[in-house]
């Protein structure tokens, strides 16, 4: 399939994603081409496929992950962009898979969340996202990622939508449809969260974005793990 008819019916789908929910009362805020997210998909679009990529893809929590000096001697991408949401990730999934990736490793949705989003909504456009894939580059190995803890008394006002129990919710429900859809699910709560379930507030800046250091804590997991292999 050619990268234009798999752009065109990623574009479809969000149309009609965009249509099917908006049938309601409230419409649903799917807007994802802000200039951020059109300066990095030209650049991702310019950049050569290599073989073997292993792929970390989704918003600023992966933006932010310098994943091509922690995980070495791997043809590592980032194709994370800051403010990304599930619709955004579906409208450019072309570009990710065109190398046929070895690994892809997603972690998005709370922007979706931060929008007022429902967690129904988010699942299925993450059960898109997994059908898309698997009929584009059914050899690739895919990882979808728990959204991360929030620490809900450091959260900006601009977070109001946030909160660990939504993100519970939907991080059972993701483990639910990985299980369904035979795709492999990584939970990130051991390594990020503290007794009370919210994100330790040393590993993070606002209580949902990182520091630098904690991303190293996150490649960790994975390698221990062997989700790098």
């Amino acid at each position: 399939m050619s990268k234009f008819l798999y752009k065109l019916i990623g574009v479809m789908n969000v149309a009609m994603l965009c249509s099917f929910y908006a049938k309601g009362q409230n419409l649903i805020d799917s807007s994802y081409l802000t200039n951020q997210y059109s300066l990095r998909l030209d650049y991702f679009r310019k950049m050569p496929d290599r073989k073997n990529e292993i792929v970390f893809l989704g918003n600023s929590l992966t933006e932010g992950g310098k994943w091509q000096e922690m995980i070495k001697n791997k043809n590592v991408v980032n194709r994370g962009i800051s403010g990304d949401v599930t619709y955004g990730i579906i409208a450019r999934l072309d570009e990710v898979v065109s190398s046929k990736p070895a690994k892809i490793f997603l972690l998005c949705g709370i922007n979706d969340m931060k929008r007022g989003i429902s967690n129904e909504v988010i699942l299925g456009n993450f059960s898109q996202i997994i059908q898309m894939i698997r009929a584009a580059s059914p050899k690739t190995q895919l990882y979808i990622q728990s959204l991360l803890p929030v620490n809900e008394k450091m959260l900006p006002v601009a977070y109001a939508e946030i909160n660990n129990s939504k993100i519970n919710d939907l991080n059972r429900n993701l483990e639910a449809l990985c299980k369904e859809k035979d795709a492999a699910y990584v939970n990130l709560h051991p390594v990020l969260a503290d007794e009370n379930g919210s994100l330790r507030k040393e590993l993070c800046i606002d209580g949902l974005h990182l520091r630098q250091a904690t991303y190293i804590l996150w490649t960790d997991y994975l390698n221990k793990n062997g989700f790098l292999k």
